[in-house]
């Protein structure tokens, strides 16, 4: 213990004497002496010192849990967090700039797009540890962000719809592929979704999105009878708005909902690819394309940026087409 104490003052000393080049050496350490005597001082281990990294991301975890990340989210920075750990693997106060750059680079078969939401996650771990005086400097600040290649998002065409919806097999798969079309909804939120959400009045529902924002979506007419079909057909009790095809009947998780869309990709002679979020580009372009606003369309797919729908107007080709040829002055 004093072993400890010593040496505790000696690198004190040691940084006050290069941040402090007049200071005073032997009265300095006369002063700790009489201040360190009255602690009981204990110097970590290796393995107590590389530990303190999962601790801290456990405080960070629970900060956003009580700000409202969903559990997906926070599923996601843990593991996102732990896999960093593991190649780190030393003290927090000691990890650097060039630790996480050789994190990030460690993989040479990840997308430019992955490694984005990466340095975002702990990025955003190193800032709350800042804020919160846990650490005093961020090493993550002076890594930009890769630059993302700037591709135009691209919904299915009037055509391609037709094509997916006839090739739905079941009054699931239509009423799965027109809700998820009507309403705009992520794949997240209609897995989320209970029949007490669905108000048959209105024809609209409620969803949570995002950092636990609820919002409203609308169902089109043939949304309604299709989701009201499928719902008729059904014997079971489960309040999940979709559920498995077999017993015990369980609410469909974003996984199962994604492979019942798969097989339709399947059964069509698509050319570009057709996942949940397909439809919601879908719904976006057609929208714009008919003379929304980007506003409105930004508070219907319940987008916190209008920045993130900005994505979708470049997709609108016909209605820029249209605008020049009534617009241009010959």
């Amino acid at each position: 213990m004093m072993q400890d104490t010593s040496r505790l003052s000696s690198e004190l000393i040691s940084v006050a004497s290069t941040l402090f080049p007049d200071v005073d050496l032997i009265k300095l350490e006369i002063r700790l002496e009489e201040v360190l005597v009255n602690y009981q001082i204990h110097r970590k281990t290796e393995i107590e010192s590389e530990q303190d990294l999962p601790e801290k991301v456990e405080l960070f975890l629970s900060a956003k849990r009580l700000e409202g990340y969903s559990d997906k989210t926070l599923k996601d920075y843990a593991i996102e967090l732990r896999l960093f750990h593991a190649f780190v693997d030393k003290p927090t106060v000691n990890i650097t700039t060039i630790d996480i750059r050789n994190y990030l680079s460690s993989n040479k078969n990840i997308k430019t797009s992955t490694v984005g939401k990466k340095l975002f996650v702990i990025r955003s771990l190193f800032n709350w540890l800042v804020q919160e005086e846990l650490l005093l400097r961020n090493p993550s600040k002076k890594i930009k962000a890769p630059k993302l290649p700037k591709r135009i998002s691209k919904g299915l065409s009037t055509e391609d719809l037709e094509m997916v919806r006839e090739a739905c097999g079941s009054l699931r798969e239509r009423a799965i592929v027109e809700v998820l079309y009507s309403t705009g909804c992520r794949l997240s939120e209609l897995a989320d979704m209970v029949r007490d959400d669905v108000d048959m009045q209105s024809m609209s529902a409620s969803v949570i999105g995002k950092g636990d924002k609820e919002r409203i979506v609308y169902l089109s007419y043939k949304a309604f009878y299709h989701l009201k079909k499928y719902l008729d057909s059904r014997e079971d009790d489960c309040p999940s708005l979709f559920v498995t095809e077999r017993k015990p009947y369980r609410g469909m998780v974003g996984a199962t909902i994604q492979r019942e869309i798969r097989q339709i990709e399947q059964r069509t002679s698509l050319s570009k690819k057709f996942t949940p979020h397909t439809l919601r580009h879908t719904l976006a372009t057609n929208m714009l394309n008919n003379g929304a606003d980007i506003t409105e369309v930004q508070i219907i797919l319940g987008h916190e940026s209008i920045g993130t729908t900005q994505v979708y107007a470049q997709v609108s080709e016909e209605r820029k087409k249209e605008a020049h040829r009534k617009y241009h002055v010959q």
